[in-house]
Order: C-alpha cells, then structure tokens, then sequence
C-alpha cells in the first residue's frame, strides 16, 4: 500500500507528527516497536496541561486523536528502508509499503548499567528537569559527570559527587550506592548521565549525514527536520538527545509542516 508518509516511531514526535498531517488529510501510517524510551517511568513532566501524566497515558489518547482523523498505526517492526523512485519502500515484518516522504522518530537508548535497570526512571534518572522537584530536599547521589552537581544542587543542598557506582543496594526503603574500593553511600537517589545511542539506523542506511554533539555523532537535520536526504525526515531524541517530551512533540509539528508543504511543492 502507499502513503503519503511512513512515520518509523509512535512516541510523541512521531503521534505529533501523524496528527498534524492526518487533519492536513494526508494518508499516514505510524509504525511503532512499543518500546518507549521513558516507559519505566510513571509520570512525566514539563508538558503543559499534562504535567504529571503517565507516559504511556500520553502515547494511548495520542493514538486515539491521530486514529480518529484517519491515521493508521500498527505495532511492527521495521526491517528495513530503501529509496525507489517514487519515495521509499519501508519493509515490515509481514509487507512492504511504500510512502512520498518518511519520517524517522525511532528515539534513543539510554545505554543503563544491568545493576541500575530495574530502578532507572524511579529513583535512579539522568534528567532533574524530569525527576528533580520529586527528590527535592533529599540526600541525591551524583555519579560520573561532576558538572551535573551544580544543577541537582537547584533541588536539594544535600549532593553527594562520586566517581562510579558499582551496585545498588536497598536498606530500610532507603537506596546505598556501593562505591568504588567498597564505600557505600546511603541516597534517596541517583542521579546518572547514562551514554545514549540514537536509533539511527534507517536514517545512515539512506546516507544520512551525522554532526558531533556532547552526546556522541548524531543525524543533522535543519530546523524543521530535514535530514540531508531528500524526502527524509527526523524529529525528536533520534536526533536531538536533548529534547523533553514536549519538545520533541514540537519538533514532529514543525517537521510534518515542512514534509505537507514539501508534498505540495512536488505536485506538478
């Protein structure tokens, strides 16, 4: 089948996108590995009006808007892309459609130790705008990036700086940080900057162009999404590993926007 625009990813940039191009009545198919990046955590925040809503609560009424103007999501996964002359054939696990223009917004990994998996996005998490106001006022533990005391130090005056962590333990309801050389550190959290791999793959597959950031090589794109593919598109962490939910449900908005007008521009 083909549509107007393929969307490889249905976290917020992705469902942004769907539902500013299904109300542009444009066909739109939205495929989803279901995988979100902040699934482990229960709430989230600085999103206006839904500050404090379950993620996936998010992610399910998003789906509803999008399907209720005619955008079909399916959760598959993607087994490649490739260019043809019409725009690009996505390949699922059980067929192949095509689509004008494709947009990726597939995310990114926080690359989290095995010992800290069960409790990351609790009390153990990378971004204090998220989690902070949560722990304020309580002994929070920083380990690896010391430049990150002086911002949790906004939160609490009780800020612990250790180089490494070795394990988690748990004593009374209360977390111990188990230290290099066997020191352990009683915190209410953890505050960790994990290493982050975008999931770029579909976009280097069709020759995206990366640029160095803080975070390690991620895919250039301009300011409304354009990758230095023609036709192809890229919002949220998979390329820009800084952005919070709300701004990556920005960055979907404006990259649909510049994807309908480009559709229009190719009409003949």
């Amino acid at each position: 089948m083909n549509y107007d625009v393929v969307i490889i990813g249905g976290g917020a940039a992705g469902l942004s996108a769907a539902l500013m191009l299904t109300r542009a009545r444009r066909s739109v198919l939205v495929v989803d590995g279901a995988e979100p990046r902040n699934k482990p955590a229960a709430h989230m925040h600085n999103y206006l009006s839904r500050d404090g809503l379950s993620p996936l609560d998010l992610l399910k009424l998003g789906r509803a808007e999008v399907e209720g103007y005619g955008g079909e999501i399916v959760n598959d996964t993607v087994r490649g892309v490739t260019k043809v002359d019409d725009g690009f054939a996505v390949a699922l696990s059980g067929r192949v459609v095509t689509a004008k223009r494709l947009l990726v917004a597939t995310g990114l990994v926080d690359e989290v130790p095995d010992f800290l998996r069960e409790r990351w996005g609790r009390d153990v998490f990378s971004c204090p705008y998220c989690h902070g106001y949560e722990v304020r006022d309580q002994k929070l533990v920083v380990f690896g990036d010391e430049m990150k005391v002086a911002l949790v130090r906004q939160w609490s005056g009780d800020v612990t700086h250790v180089p490494s962590v070795d394990g988690v333990e748990v004593e009374d309801d209360r977390l111990v940080a188990v230290v290099s050389g066997g020191e352990r550190v009683p915190a209410d959290a953890l505050v960790y900057s994990a290493p982050v791999k975008p999931r770029d793959e579909f976009l280097l597959a069709l020759g995206a162009e990366t640029e160095e950031t803080p975070f390690g090589p991620f895919v250039r794109t301009d300011a409304k999404g354009r990758t230095s593919v023609p036709g192809v598109y890229a919002a949220g962490n998979v390329t820009d590993p800084s952005a919070i939910v709300i701004v990556a449900a920005a960055q979907g908005a404006q990259a649909a926007g510049m994807i309908n007008m480009d559709l229009i521009s190719a009409c003949p």
